[in-house]
């Protein structure tokens, strides 16, 4: 199994340390690291108490957790993060830019989105061609109707 090294500097000695939920995924829980009370249609950048030096040609990916929506009413405005390896400097601490749907508080600790790290794509060249020469699968939302 390959293994890369995240230097993580802590900015809240309120949250949890990063770690994998064994036998459950590989994407790992990040936390509030501020209490925050929202009114419905409000904004606010969610403090996740993290920098985290990734490998030279990673970059992080984040998204809210499954229950996120229903537990706090928030949505992910950019609904996926993306985070650089660039972004590695003491201060460049980690975010949830959050929009309330409904009236909420969300407490320290709280964990409201996840991450995994994957390897930058490789270089894409674009041939222009008339035609794709695959069958067609029925376009969009053609899976699942039956």
């Amino acid at each position: 199994m390959d293994q890369a090294v995240l230097k993580i500097k802590y900015h809240s000695r309120e949250i949890e340390k990063l770690a994998y939920i064994a036998g459950k995924s590989d994407w790992i829980d990040l936390r509030s690291a501020e209490t925050v009370s929202l009114k419905k249609g409000e904004f606010h950048l969610i403090s996740l108490g993290v920098s985290i030096q990734l490998p030279e040609g990673y970059e992080a990916v984040i998204v809210p957790r499954s229950s996120t929506y229903k537990n706090f009413g928030i949505i992910q405005t950019n609904h996926m993060g993306v985070i650089d390896e660039s972004y590695c400097g003491d201060n460049d601490i980690w975010m949830m830019p959050a929009l309330a749907m409904r009236d909420t508080k969300i407490q320290v600790n709280d964990r409201i989105c996840q991450f995994r790290i994957q390897k930058h794509q490789p270089q894409l060249v674009f041939e222009e061609t008339a035609r794709l020469c695959r069958p067609d699968r029925g376009g969009i939302g053609s899976t699942g109707k039956k």
